[in-house]
């Protein structure tokens, strides 16, 4: 048993690779994080630019406080140990209507790092179900990293368009279903994708990669991470400073230079450049 997941639900996410739903915050808390999100959208005319869109928590203080929000942390922990980085976060948003989807690909392909001990928490600003393309998962396929291909299909939400180069069972796949304020937990190699928003309405959520404290790049190029509990006895990365206020100057200057650098690792090899705006061959 551990600090908020039962010993059948760890035992769960040791077979199957995601856990959900797990309830983290209320109606209103979660309607609050939307209305962020849409001043932030409306800010780049409707829609987040993807540079913007990783990491926007060195941007913005309350995204930074989700990022610590004990109802993610806690479950995490059961999971992960008691000294934690956030190593990443990413905004996946699709407009009612939006003919954006997620190819079916394992998150750990391109990201360098040293071990599969890496949990996603996918956090729900919004309704989430097939409708409006809802995360759609493999259970039991995290044991095994398997080959992908680049496509940079132009409405592919993934950097690099990857997608896992042998055929899935669409028989076995699991809709995750998630409503404002709810958060699923994934596997680094859990095979998974969505499809298009075929709803009245957006569907936005927020994607915490968390990593225990020894985990590292692979990279020669060393990379950054904020510490969100524990402590941190490794000092794989650099640690992260956090925003001061929306915007700040400083922030704005610090997440440039942490993108930048995150960029040359996960475009590494790369034959074409990505919708993050990297250089081709770094």
């Amino acid at each position: 048993m551990g600090k908020r997941l039962s010993s059948a639900q760890i035992a769960t996410y040791a077979q199957t690779g995601i856990l959900t739903p797990i309830d983290v915050m209320d109606a209103a808390e979660a309607s609050e994080l939307r209305r962020g999100y849409e001043s932030i959208a409306a800010h780049h005319g409707g829609r987040v630019p993807a540079r913007f869109s990783q990491k926007p928590h060195l941007l913005y203080p309350w995204l930074n406080q989700l990022i610590r929000h004990p109802d993610i942390l806690d479950p995490v922990e059961d999971l992960l140990g008691c000294n934690l980085l956030c190593w990443s976060g990413q905004f996946f948003a699709k407009p009612a209507g939006d003919a954006s989807f997620v190819s079916w690909h394992q998150d750990a392909t391109y990201w360098g790092l040293s071990s599969p001990e890496v949990v996603t928490a996918w956090v729900a600003f919004s309704t989430s179900n097939p409708l409006s393309g809802c995360m759609r998962v493999i259970p039991g396929s995290h044991q095994h990293q398997l080959s992908h291909a680049d496509t940079f299909a132009e409405q592919n939400l993934l950097s690099r368009g990857q997608e896992i180069a042998v055929k899935v069972d669409l028989e076995q796949a699991l809709d995750v279903v998630l409503e404002p304020g709810q958060m699923s937990l994934h596997h680094v190699l859990l095979i998974h994708g969505s499809e298009p928003n075929r709803a009245d309405h957006s569907r936005i959520g927020f994607a915490i990669r968390y990593v225990p404290t020894h985990v590292h790049q692979k990279s020669p190029l060393r990379e950054s991470a904020t510490l969100v509990r524990g402590v941190d006895e490794f000092n794989h990365f650099d640690h992260e400073q956090t925003p001061a206020a929306d915007l700040h100057p400083d922030a704005v200057a610090h997440h440039k230079e942490v993108i930048d650098r995150q960029l040359k690792i996960l475009y590494a090899g790369a034959q074409k450049a990505g919708r993050l705006g990297a250089t081709v061959g770094l």
